[in-house]
């Protein structure tokens, strides 16, 4: 889990959170976002993209994720469905959108890696395979928080990683904490192995009751 408490020089490749059945891509499951203005657009956007620390999983091969840029965020809400108004975002809105979301990212994977370090003798350099979003498809312990009188999270992604040689699905459930006097949202991953293995659940124990010993 990261640490919000809830109140209830590298080679590219494409982004890690970022038509035709052909421009789908499969290692996250969305369309492309093209990288260049919108016909309506109102204002210029950044077209720069971010390279994260996030290995990816790809045969010999020291590539690492990149973020997608100001433009190819705006052109994926606008594939969704979203219209710009004057009252809604503003250029350095976008600017702080990416912000947050490669923050996320990063914290995410550095959550992985936590989990990770339990099997640093069999793999000492995890990779990211893939990942898919799944916002409405809440997991048990995600319902079960809820039941408890816990808000369920506004998103949810699953993350392959590659373990050397093994996949591991890892859940990553997003939750917003309380309002903080500078006005800014943290917000709180709980990152945790899916119970897909009876390594992931060993691992899932083991960590419960270090939390709950130390």
């Amino acid at each position: 889990m990261a640490s919000c408490p809830m109140a209830d020089a590298k080679q590219r490749s494409e982004c890690p959170a970022c038509s035709s059945k052909d421009d789908i891509n499969p290692l996250n499951m969305m369309p492309n976002s093209p990288n260049e203005p919108a016909p309506d657009q109102p204002f210029p956007l950044d077209t720069t993209r971010q390279v994260s620390s996030i290995p990816k999983a790809e045969k010999d091969s020291s590539e690492r994720w990149v973020y997608p840029s100001e433009q190819m965020f705006w052109n994926a809400m606008r594939r969704k469905g979203w219209q710009w108004s004057e009252d809604q975002l503003k250029p350095d809105d976008m600017k702080h959108i990416i912000s947050i979301h490669n923050r996320n990212n990063e914290e995410a994977w550095r959550e992985v890696l936590k989990w990770e370090a339990l099997h640093g003798r069999e793999c000492s350099v995890p990779k990211l395979v893939s990942f898919k979003g799944r916002a409405k498809d809440f997991s048990p312990r995600a319902r079960i928080r809820s039941w408890m009188g816990y808000e369920l999270p506004f998103d949810r992604h699953d993350w392959i990683v590659d373990r050397c040689g093994r996949r591991v699905r890892y859940i990553i459930d997003y939750y917003g904490c309380e309002p903080q006097p500078d006005n800014s949202v943290p917000i709180y991953l709980d990152v945790r192995p899916a119970l897909d293995s009876f390594t992931a659940v060993w691992d899932r124990m083991k960590v419960a009751v270090r939390r709950w010993t130390s």
